[in-house]
């Protein structure tokens, strides 16, 4: 998928708009006969509709499952075949979507209080399309997912609708629940706290709110455990990611990690960390060569720092005569690979992560402050040795290394989706993924 999202501004989003009119009209047109519906006909109508999409569901599911068991050679045709299939659900629903709309709208008005406006339905629409739905704040984005998570969840496949934090995927659910459930579909949520068991029953529920690093997580655990039967997702069929800007932009590649404990001495770090004074270091520049004098370079774009060849030399001696390299015909680099990553890891905590504005020290710990929220991150800590780093440059108890068990990028794992929406309230980007 190379794009993950289209977007439209300005003319073309107004011109995109009014294609979608007519559409909006026939929603509209059919309200009043809606209105006079009993609940049972509402009821009974849905789970027509359900009859008619699910039978496609379960084939796509089918062809997921035996995607998974062919031998890479043969996965390229059979992404093409379940492609094909996705493309006729979407041809399906997209035939049941005026009236379906209408029956979700309905379904609100009798059970929240709630009614859907043109611009909803508009955003509903955008979001089906697999698309991003531009709703200032005030304009309904909540209960404009509703339509669009309806109308794809008939398929039996599951709906997951992104939010930025516990506190509104939980609020979330809770408030637009009795849509769903009035319409015979299930809801559930994903919570912090939740174990294994009710993580796996919120996942087979019909539609599922929850934030981007649970479901990111959950696909991390799945991947690790040893019977399928034990995992607690069940695919990714169709998302809706709110407030999309922050969460495929500001977090796209910010890696979400899964680690376990290594074992390594804490003392190395310390005696590492006291070498830090004595390297020479500047900061990296396009074009210019490589200064005799210096020891390591600094490169705050990458948040890396690369040895010289003096600085190979410098660390070598340094690290000998405090008794860390052994025998004569040892250098830096036939010591695996330990060594130099220690040297790295410690010039980067000294030179590339400043305290009180990267990280807190508090009651003798490290605390991580996110650098998209300014929120302090108790309990999270930076991988392959770079915490520990820093506890050493400050001088705090140095707490065991993690290994890094299992990685992905928030961007890679959205990528899974069979289809994808987003909404946002913010229309200066101009680009969500490159």
């Amino acid at each position: 998928m190379g794009n993950i999202f289209t977007r439209v501004f300005g003319t073309q989003q107004e011109r995109n708009i009014k294609k979608l009119i007519p559409l909006v009209n026939k929603i509209n047109g059919l309200e009043k006969k809606t209105s006079k519906l009993s609940d049972k006909v509402l009821q009974r109508k849905m789970d027509e509709f359900r009859g008619r999409v699910k039978p496609l569901g379960v084939e796509i599911g089918q062809l997921e499952k035996e995607m998974l068991e062919l031998p890479e050679i043969e996965k390229e045709k059979a992404k093409i075949d379940l492609q094909e299939k996705v493309g006729q659900l979407d041809e399906l629903l997209y035939d049941i979507l005026p009236e379906g709309f209408a029956i979700v709208r309905e379904a609100a008005k009798r059970t929240i209080g709630l009614r859907h406006y043109d611009e909803q339905l508009v955003g509903g629409i955008v979001l089906h399309q697999g698309k991003i739905a531009e709703m200032a704040n005030g304009e309904g984005k909540t209960l404009a997912a509703t339509l669009s998570a309806c109308l794809n969840a008939l398929s039996g496949k599951g709906v997951h609708v992104v939010t930025v934090n516990d506190y509104l995927a939980r609020r979330d659910r809770d408030w637009m629940g009795p849509v769903y459930e009035f319409l015979g579909f299930s809801v559930g949520v994903i919570q912090n706290q939740m174990n294994s068991a009710e993580r796996r029953q919120s996942y087979g529920c019909d539609i599922t709110y929850g934030t981007n690093n649970e479901f990111g997580f959950d696909y991390l655990r799945d991947n690790m455990v040893l019977r399928v039967e034990d995992q607690v997702q069940r695919g990714h069929h169709y998302a809706i990611v709110d407030e999309v800007d922050s969460i495929l932009i500001d977090e796209a590649r910010t890696p979400l990690i899964i680690s376990g404990p290594a074992e390594e001495s804490t003392e190395l770090y310390y005696k590492i960390d006291k070498l830090v004074p004595f390297l020479k270091g500047r900061e990296k520049k396009e074009g210019k060569e490589e200064d005799e004098d210096t020891d390591y370079e600094i490169d705050r774009k990458d948040q890396t720092v690369a040895l010289t060849e003096k600085g190979v030399k410098k660390a070598e001696e340094l690290l000998k005569a405090r008794g860390l390299l052994r025998g004569d015909n040892l250098n830096l680099y036939q010591d695996g690979i330990k060594l130099p990553h220690h040297v790295h890891q410690a010039v980067r905590a000294h030179k590339l992560f400043e305290k009180n504005k990267d990280y807190l020290v508090k009651d003798g710990e490290v605390i991580i402050i996110d650098e998209f929220t300014g929120r302090l991150m108790p309990g999270r800590r930076w991988s392959d040795g770079l915490h520990q780093a820093v506890e050493a440059k400050e001088g705090v108890m140095i707490r065991n290394e993690n290994q890094t068990l299992a990685t992905i990028t928030l961007q890679n794992y959205f990528r899974m989706y069979n289809k994808l929406a987003g909404m946002t309230g913010d229309n200066d980007r101009e680009r969500i993924i490159p």
